[in-house]
């Protein structure tokens, strides 16, 4: 695909503009509460229709990563900052907004001795016990691989473990950099080992071949995933990873129909789609609180 064609994008990327009275409510409860989202920082697509629709993905322990991922357009830096006071923060914006489902994320923090172990667990607890009736879907970093790290999150009882091996095989040093699609499958599988619904996310269109396609989603499902959100890789700046080709919706429809076909449980699966994304919406047949409250009441 020639530099001109890349530049020009398919008329299926076109997003909702960010206006409304949803949007602006959601935008005065984010700013309001001093939190960072995902959205604003990695540029996402979907940032109006999602804010319209009174959700937005909060991103916890700053707005500077310590990973410099080629595809993120998340500040890259040297972190200054650790607010104690951020999940009773989170706690009240998710009660202000009334989520059913909360999506939080986190930048890389691999200059805390724990990875940010601790604030996650007490950014959970917090949500939890403000809002009993919401749903919890968490998205960390990887920990190191430490598992007594991911163990003090996961301790915290979130209901879903979500975490994106972004990409193949082969493209995860250059895009990647620090992660390793090793470690990232072992965050899945530990946390699949401990009963949790686990979620993963990759990006379409940054270089990729069929066959190693195959090869990622088969070994999603061989270690019990069971939701997977597919979309197009966008570049944030010229300084980022190139894109390597506009994926198509029938391509995008061909992925959705041939993961579920191997069992996977929920696909989220178009250009626009990212981890996040109608992650309310994904979760539905989990019947996550029904599910949380039995499992309380046979402890």
């Amino acid at each position: 695909m020639s530099d001109s064609d890349l530049q020009r994008k398919p008329s299926w990327l076109r997003a909702k503009l960010p206006n409304g009275p949803g949007y602006m409510e959601t935008r005065r409860n984010v700013d309001s509460h001093n939190l960072h989202t995902v959205c604003q920082s990695a540029q996402c697509p979907n940032m109006g229709e999602c804010w319209s629709r009174g959700t937005a993905t909060v991103m916890i322990l700053g707005n500077t990563c310590t990973r410099s991922c080629t595809f993120c357009a998340i500040h890259t830096g040297r972190p200054t900052e650790l607010d104690l006071g951020e999940p009773a923060r989170v706690a009240d914006s998710v009660a202000r907004m009334g989520l059913k489902h909360v999506v939080v994320t986190s930048v890389a923090r691999d200059d805390l001795k724990d990875g940010g172990a601790s604030v996650w667990a007490a950014t959970v607890r917090a949500i939890r016990h403000r809002c009993p009736n919401t749903a919890i879907e968490v998205l960390p970093a990887d920990f190191r691989g430490k598992a007594e790290h991911l163990d003090i999150l996961l301790d915290a009882k979130p209901d879903i473990l979500n975490h994106n091996m972004e990409t193949v095989k082969r493209l995860q040093r250059p895009i990647r950099k620090t992660a390793t699609y090793d470690r990232s499958m072992w965050v899945l599988k530990h946390a699949k080992s401990r009963g949790f619904i686990t979620k993963s996310g990759i990006m379409l269109g940054i270089g990729e071949k069929e066959e190693e396609m195959v090869e990622l989603l088969k070994d999603l499902r061989a270690i019990g995933v069971n939701i997977l959100t597919i979309g197009q890789y966008l570049q944030p700046t010229k300084n980022h990873e190139p894109i390597d080709r506009w994926v198509t919706p029938e391509e995008f429809a061909h992925w959705k129909s041939f993961g579920l076909g191997m069992g996977f449980d929920v696909i989220e699966s178009g250009p626009l789609v990212r981890s996040s994304y109608h992650a309310d919406e994904q979760s539905d047949g989990f019947k996550l609180v029904e599910r949380r409250s039995g499992a309380a009441a046979t402890a």
